[in-house]
């Protein structure tokens, strides 16, 4: 089995080749993919030197890749991922370049694994935001049904690369921001990604997509409001959750304990919840504030935390790939 990482000098190509350590995945080569810059410089996996190979066809087509995770943005995501397609390989990508189409599975594996057998050469990982969001909306959807989501969430400047995570260093210098349109250091921007003519962001409407795509349900009405906040690592949510069935909020907790990598975190009298400063370096999605919403008929109010670094790109896509393993040894 031959393995390949596209983008594997950046913050989650490294968490790629973390996290399949972690796993155990071990590959006969694994071929690691930059630009030009980065050329022969060695990146160690499973106590191996790798020299880093230039992102081009010539690069691609005699290597006989099995699978291929994408870190590597959009615009390369679209160039590259059917090439590697054309030679062979299955690619798991982390853009938002194939989320939309059809023809493309949307996956979060404790959530609708099953749509990985529907792919044609190229599997999307949805955005981490929505990854974190899914698993407990996929229990209630399931049981309750889910009528209308409004999330508000509370995101990490590491979903914006180094770059993010650099501009709240040297704020905290006063050195103005490269990456975000405004200082992050002691501010909240209520912006992430370009505008649209509706007055929303592109992540916000990504949310709203990815949610009905991935539980497949066209139904369930979201609405989200994405704010970029002073904290290195981990993405928050405050989501509110409107049910068509009525439900008891307890056997609500004990149906979050049942989900797969969801972790109820929630004793209010010992002031126990999920934070960023808990959650960073986890693979489980957390949740907790479980709280009835006494304004509306089957309200509820939950409190998602989770690392959107592993959960929400790298370990994700790295759950794809295991999921592919283990559907291959089945034969199906």
């Amino acid at each position: 089995m031959n393995i390949a990482i596209v983008g594997a000098t950046g913050k989650v190509g490294n968490k790629f080749i973390e996290v399949l350590e972690e796993r155990g995945i071990k590959a006969d080569n694994f071929y690691l993919y930059a630009s030009k810059k980065s050329a022969g410089r060695q990146i160690k996996v499973f106590d191996k030197e790798y020299s880093i190979l230039e992102l081009n066809e010539k690069n691609i087509k005699d290597k006989r890749i099995d699978y291929a995770l994408f870190s590597a943005g959009g615009t390369i995501s679209k160039e590259f991922a059917p090439i590697f397609a054309r030679y062979g390989a299955v690619v798991i990508d982390n853009s938002s370049a194939f989320r939309r189409d059809t023809e493309v599975p949307l996956v979060v594996p404790e959530v609708n694994k099953e749509d990985i057998l529907n792919h044609h050469g190229i599997i999307s990982n949805p955005n981490c935001s929505t990854i974190q969001m899914v698993l407990p909306l996929k229990v209630l959807n399931d049981k309750y049904k889910v009528k209308r989501v409004v999330v508000s969430t509370y995101q990490a400047v590491s979903g914006a690369g180094q770059k993010g995570c650099d501009d709240l260093n040297e704020g905290m210098k006063s050195i103005p921001p490269k990456k975000f349109v405004h200082q992050i250091f002691s501010n909240v921007i209520p912006h992430i990604d370009d505008f649209l003519e509706n007055g929303y962001t592109r992540e916000e409407e990504k949310m709203s997509f990815e949610t009905k795509k991935i539980l497949h349900d066209e139904s369930i009405l979201v609405t989200a409001t994405t704010v970029r906040v002073p904290v290195f690592n981990v993405h928050s949510e405050s989501v509110n959750v409107e049910l068509e069935k009525e439900f008891d909020i307890d056997q609500i907790r004990r149906d979050f304990e049942e989900m797969d990598n969801l972790v109820v975190l929630d004793d209010i009298r010992n002031n126990l919840y999920p934070m960023p400063c808990n959650v960073d370096g986890q693979d489980k999605v957390f949740v907790g504030r479980i709280r009835r919403d006494e304004t509306v008929k089957n309200g509820l109010n939950i409190w998602v935390v989770a690392d959107n670094i592993r959960k929400g790109a790298a370990t994700n896509a790295v759950q794809i790939l295991e999921c592919l393993l283990e559907y291959k040894k089945e034969g199906r």
